[in-house]
């Protein structure tokens, strides 16, 4: 029925108010602590799919088709709320508002908040862009080809020296955001980001005025890769970047119109998380999922996701290949006791962005655990791709028959539970290609587990070298970034740790501790270097500038607490995990808000530093 939405057990509603901002944070209030914004999604498998989908009701649409109508979070959350709907599902409001968000892919109240012609800071002209080889630069998630997160000094103008004389030149809130976890690019001068409020800008690097906004279909929480386009009159450069719909974009970089959108995978829980990698006229997208947040609901189909890696043209966004990171489509297997199919094999997604070897004719990314076995060579692995073809080269496996389910339990496992649960062990962050002083290169990557390693691209991924970092529990996330004689790693459980290279020795460790009154510290976001001095962003708002000769801090700031931005939008720092810090022409750019998996580390703020 037109302009109409099911919801479990309700038959099919008409909407005849359409409400905007239910609920949703004000512009004039940083965020509050809440629920992490992926509980919508474990709502969606069980409560909502306990109906929806199902064949005895066939009046009421799947989850994946409501998507498909990319109805605003309003009109799903007016629903949820005026009807029995939330009686019957027994959500208090917090919950409701992340079951709409999670059905339609945006948060409440970003449907016009966000725009940039709203803004007071908006830039006074917009001229042409500038030569973007004329000037420093980070583009894209690891700022070159290699992704090594390294800025050589004269890009960026922040030497050792000067680091303990940054300073806060400038804040840009997010409106109604509750994650600042999309990695800044800087380019011509000009600062590109994006935010789980589901849009994205282009800002002045030195003053932070707004040169435009553009609106995706859902939340966007990646790096954005900027570059030549073709075949779009006078457009001379585009910025490219992913959803949490997995939908993939192509925008005018001058104007923020418009160029492409392409659907880079059609399952209902795909997502882009990692950063598609720009190269020579194509683009390289990873496919990761939340199928596995509550798949362990007796009511879910569990589980008929592939991760992927897929190559489109950036001038259109057709897709030229598409790489199944798990070779087996997933097909019905059993059924459990609540008469719900299931499937398999499944699950072995890509968080992190390809790095491209042009000598090799390859591209290289890390994978994660299969969601249902059996869990083949290519998960928890680093896997090398044809960039011409996308025909499987090589793989090396850090661990095998890791198959794994979010929250299931060591004893009494639900049924959709795997019956011998895996570690969780992902490479969820992009390998390093680094060449030593000897000319030799090497492929560098971490695991969860916490081990670092190398291995040689030019033997088909055979096993050069591995070190477990520290005793215990402590792993690694979303990325490292190497000079040319270390990589530096940020650890979950706390610290930063150097590596030799060419060895795999440890060459230093701070265990960097919180402080006083902050809990438990921890440093999964993606670390950043440059000649001296290594940048790493901690779970307690603290943002730490290290010597890269043995680890000492110097400088440190504290993101956890509200600023006041250039576009008078409330704003507050906070968690820091995924994204790393940028650097480029004398500037620190850094987002601080992580709420994805815990409400605890809302934060909506971007921060711009420079040396005094």
């Amino acid at each position: 029925m037109k302009n109409s939405l099911s919801v479990a057990g309700l038959g099919i509603f008409v909407l005849t108010v359409w409400v905007y901002g239910a609920q949703a944070q004000a512009p004039g209030q940083p965020p509050a602590a809440r629920l992490g914004s992926q509980y919508g999604y474990g709502v969606l498998q069980q409560q909502c799919m306990a109906c929806h989908g199902k064949a005895s009701m066939p009046q009421l649409p799947t989850i994946a088709a409501l998507r498909e109508k990319e109805y605003p979070p309003e009109r799903v959350y007016e629903i949820l709320t005026t009807t029995a709907a939330h009686k019957e599902l027994r959500l208090n409001d917090d919950q409701l508002r992340h079951t709409a968000e999670a059905t339609s892919g945006r948060l409440l109240g970003t449907n016009a908040d966000g725009d940039a012609r709203q803004m007071p800071n908006q830039c006074p002209s917009n001229p042409p862009l500038a030569d973007p080889a004329a000037g420093p630069a980070w583009n894209g998630w690891g700022n070159d080809a290699a992704n090594t997160r390294f800025q050589p000094a004269r890009a960026a103008s922040i030497a050792a020296d000067q680091a303990p004389r940054l300073k806060l030149k400038w804040a840009f809130g997010f409106p109604h955001g509750t994650s600042a976890s999309a990695q800044p690019t800087i380019v011509s001068g000009r600062v590109f980001v994006g935010s789980n409020a589901g849009w994205v800008y282009s800002l002045d690097a030195a003053t932070g005025c707004v040169y435009w906004s553009y609106k995706p279909k859902a939340m966007m929480r990646n790096a954005i890769s900027f570059g030549p386009v073709k075949g779009h009159g006078t457009t001379r450069y585009a910025v490219y970047f992913g959803d949490q719909r997995g939908f993939t974009y192509g925008v005018d970089a001058q104007t923020g119109k418009e160029l492409w959108v392409a659907r880079a995978d059609d399952h209902f829980t795909s997502v882009v998380t990692g950063a598609p990698t720009l190269y020579e006229g194509r683009l390289f997208v990873p496919i990761s999922h939340w199928e596995s947040m509550n798949a362990k609901a007796p009511e879910y189909p569990c589980c008929t996701h592939r991760g992927s890696v897929i190559a489109l043209d950036a001038n259109t966004g057709r897709q030229l290949w598409k790489f199944f990171t798990n070779p087996e489509a997933p097909k019905p297997t059993k059924k459990n006791s609540m008469g719900t199919q299931q499937y398999g094999p499944a699950g072995v997604s890509v968080w992190n962005a390809p790095t491209v070897d042009p000598r090799r004719n390859a591209i290289y990314f890390g994978t994660g655990e299969a969601s249902v076995g059996p869990a083949p060579e290519t998960s928890d692995a680093v896997v090398a791709v044809d960039m011409t073809s996308g025909k499987l080269l090589w793989t090396y496996q850090t661990e095998s028959n890791d198959v794994y389910l979010v929250n299931c339990p060591p004893a009494n496992k639900p049924e959709n539970c795997p019956e011998l649960g895996g570690p969780d062990w992902d490479i969820g962050n992009s390998p390093i290609l680094r060449t030593l002083r000897n000319g030799k290169r090497i492929l560098v990557a971490a695991t969860k587990s916490g081990n670092v390693f190398a291995v040689d691209p030019d033997q088909k991924g055979a096993l050069l070298w591995t070190v477990n970092v520290v005793p215990g529990p402590a792993g690694f996330l979303w990325g490292g970034a190497s000079d040319e004689q270390n990589v530096y790693y940020g650890l979950t459980t706390g610290g930063v740790a150097a590596i030799q290279l060419a060895t795999g020795e440890r060459v230093w460790f701070n265990p960097l501790p919180p402080p006083p009154g902050r809990g438990r510290g921890g440093n999964p976001a993606a670390v950043t270097a440059t000649p001296g001095v290594v940048f790493s962003g901690s779970v307690t708002g603290m943002l730490y500038a290290l010597s890269t000769s043995d680890g000492r801090i110097l400088w440190e700031f504290d993101t956890n607490k509200d600023f006041p931005t250039v576009n008078q939008v409330a704003a507050r720092g906070n968690m820091m995990s995924s994204a790393g810090p940028t650097i480029a022409g004398g500037m620190l750019f850094v987002g601080s808000g992580y709420s994805f998996t815990s409400g605890n580390g809302s934060g909506n703020v971007l921060l711009a530093f420079a040396p005094e």
